[in-house]
């Protein structure tokens, strides 16, 4: 009986939710999807890197974007902001430096890990790459230059990016 109402409840929900308005979902299954293939298929920790910092980007836009009506004052914005970067990183860095995936001496390129290098990189490539689209929209009168613009843009980055690791590492 609590099963059937939780599903109505649940498919109610998706009705009635409001669309978030920051990363496109197909974008975040994209990156998602290349930072699970790049594991099994044993390609470089930092390729591997590119696609959790993108991933991680994607979700704090995330967050922002679900928190910022819920945030009262003007002023606490910025520390929500700071505060949710911080975590989401914190996520990501704790538990691959205690499971060592973090840290190995042999594994460093240009003297830095590279899973932190790599998520370094991806990060601020999909970030770049996303407020690159929003200018580019702005500058086209609110629409974007062709469809699906904004998953074309950070998911091509990162997959350039990658083949650059990959050919600097191999």
């Amino acid at each position: 009986m609590k099963k059937i109402h939780f599903g109505l409840l649940a498919l109610a929900a998706t009705f009635i939710a409001a669309p978030a308005q920051a990363v496109c979902p197909v974008c975040i299954i994209a990156v998602g999807a290349g930072l699970g293939f790049s594991r099994y298929l044993g390609i470089d920790d930092t390729v591997t890197g590119l696609w959790i910092g993108g991933l991680t980007v994607a979700m704090i836009a995330w967050t922002i974007n679900w928190a910022r009506p819920k945030i009262k004052k003007a002023q606490t914005v910025k520390w929500w902001n700071t505060l949710i970067f911080i975590t989401y990183y914190i996520l990501i860095a704790w538990p691959l430096a205690t499971k060592n995936f973090i840290g190995h001496p042999l594994n460093k390129l240009w003297g830095v890990d590279k899973i932190i290098l790599g998520i370094t990189i991806g990060s601020l490539a999909f970030w770049g790459i996303s407020e690159w689209y929003l200018t580019l929209k702005k500058n086209n009168n609110g629409h974007a230059h062709f469809p699906f613009q904004k998953v074309v843009m950070p998911f091509s980055a990162l997959a350039i990016l990658s083949l650059v690791f990959y050919l600097l590492t191999r």
